[in-house]
């Protein structure tokens, strides 16, 4: 890699550069004046916001009083216990909806969750996570939406409008009131114009998880390199947890010929680059040789401080086309333009039309884009 491509880690906060320290899979805490000094209160919220509370706490538990406040250490624990019982929650769910699902040959791959954090961590505890994510066949959408329905799930947000989920979505929220999970049910792994396996493929190299006594399926290794990758390169990277997860595949057995065979058939080698320096640089992350050169242009370096802008500032990525835009091929480009004016559920909550009117959202949609924003500024 070269000097040009170094990020300039200068510019990060004494509580980051700690956070960061400690995140390393092969760290070892020796400069003891990293703890000296420290905003504490930053720190947490720091921890917070990457979303890596449960290997903070692990390293930072046994530290003398002295030099690691007790509140801290509390305030970790505190998330570290509420998390371990959210994952195991979420596991048994997982569990119970894989069951049901394959009763209703309703063949299932789960993203990320509880599956995710044991393969990767060997622990559910060190990972955090919010909902379940589920990859199913678009063809068994209304048969998973009957049976979550009837299983006292209530689908989240407003129904989609002109064939809108083909075009623009990726996926649908389910939330139980009572049991208070979340479910994010997927026909694709990414929003389009994003290029993807198909299901089959992606089932034909499917894994099974070790965590529970019944079948529960995720992705094969390369694709889940592969979909951590594009996941993390929409958001911009925002949270620090993301690039641990791809420290914790590159420690894998990756068949690194798979991984250029569809890296390059789905276009991927600038997302790769764009993580691969990332993670490098921020983490120590070794670099495969089979790899490296997707590090070495100025697309995948322009994307890296892109990302590590959003790194650095520690928020929440919010909407930016021209970060979403950099990301695409030319062709993805016309098509993304393309569905600027393709019309969303939002314009038949501004402006609710019967359905023998739906096409009128294609003209009206610019205005109502602008009445939205001109009210959300009043």
């Amino acid at each position: 890699m070269s000097n040009h491509s170094k990020l300039d880690l200068t510019v990060l906060s004494k509580e980051l550069k700690l956070l960061i320290q400690l995140v390393k899979s092969k760290n070892e805490l020796k400069d003891i004046d990293q703890l000296q000094n420290v905003d504490w209160r930053l720190f947490l919220d720091l921890v917070h916001h990457h979303r890596c509370q449960p290997i903070i706490y692990l390293k930072l538990k046994d530290m003398p009083q002295t030099i690691v406040p007790l509140e801290v250490i509390q305030a970790l624990q505190q998330t570290y216990t509420k998390n371990t019982f959210k994952m195991l929650q979420l596991s048994g769910e997982m569990e119970q909806i894989s069951k049901l699902f394959a009763e209703n040959e309703i063949k299932t791959l789960f993203l990320k969750g509880p599956a995710l954090a044991h393969h990767l961590y060997g622990d559910i505890s060190l990972r955090t996570s919010k909902d379940l994510d589920v990859l199913v066949r678009e063809k068994d959408l209304d048969k998973v939406d009957a049976l979550l329905l009837a299983s006292g799930y209530v689908k989240d947000g407003a129904a989609p409008i002109l064939n809108e989920r083909k075009w623009r979505s990726h996926h649908v929220e389910y939330v139980h009131p009572q049991k208070k999970i979340q479910i994010e049910i997927h026909w694709r792994l990414h929003n389009p114009p994003v290029n993807e396996s198909s299901f089959n493929e992606l089932w034909q190299r499917r894994r099974r998880s070790a965590l529970t006594s019944s079948p529960v399926f995720f992705l094969g290794e390369e694709d889940l390199f592969l979909h951590l990758v594009v996941h993390g390169a929409r958001h911009g990277w925002f949270r620090l947890r993301w690039l641990v997860d791809m420290d914790k595949v590159f420690q894998k057995k990756l068949d690194y010929q798979q991984v250029k065979v569809l890296m390059k058939k789905l276009g991927y080698a600038h997302l790769v680059g764009q993580a691969m320096i990332l993670s490098s640089q921020l983490l120590n992350t070794s670099v495969n040789k089979e790899l490296k050169a997707t590090t070495e242009g100025s697309r995948q370096r322009k994307l890296a401080e892109k990302a590590y802008f959003y790194i650095h500032i520690s928020k929440e990525f919010t909407y930016d086309p021209s970060y979403l835009i950099s990301l695409k091929s030319n062709m993805q480009k016309v098509f993304y333009a393309m569905m600027l004016f393709y019309p969303r559920s939002w314009d038949a909550r501004t402006l609710p039309l019967p359905k023998p009117l739906h096409f009128l959202y294609f003209p009206l949609r610019p205005f109502l884009w602008m009445g939205r924003k001109v009210k959300k500024l009043s």
